[in-house]
């Protein structure tokens, strides 16, 4: 069993930056591949980017437009903890902020994902 917790969402101005973390617990947390979802008003949850649990491989979303050389994606298994860090944020950015933990190696499939925290929500002002 694993238990996410977000934090470190908010309100920032357009063009600004914020580092999302989700605490994950249990001892198991680096065989876990880890991944940020949002859900934006009114729209269907979307991922984001995918950390591996061993070599730290990463995948963002391919969509158009969106994360891509903006938002990058971390961890640090001693801690126990993944991050999102966000740069130049743009009103569609606004969302509710998901990390997960799969141990079906992730990638950007949400059904692939075994363990959701509550979500954090990001709004950013134009």
């Amino acid at each position: 069993q694993v238990q996410l917790v977000e934090s470190g969402g908010g309100l920032v101005q357009a063009g600004g930056s914020l580092r999302l973390s989700c605490a994950a617990s249990g001892r198991a947390f680096r065989y876990y591949a880890m991944g940020w979802f949002r859900q934006a008003p009114g729209k269907e949850r979307e991922f984001v980017a995918h950390i591996s649990g061993s070599a730290g491989s990463t995948y963002y979303t391919t969509e158009a437009d969106s994360v891509k050389g903006r938002f990058t994606i971390s961890r640090d298994n001693a801690k126990n903890t993944v991050y999102l860090q966000m740069n130049s944020l743009n009103a569609d950015d606004t969302a509710v902020y998901y990390c997960a933990a799969s141990a079906k190696g992730g990638r950007s499939s949400a059904d692939r994902y075994d363990y959701w925290g509550q979500g954090t929500q990001v709004t950013v002002s134009s």
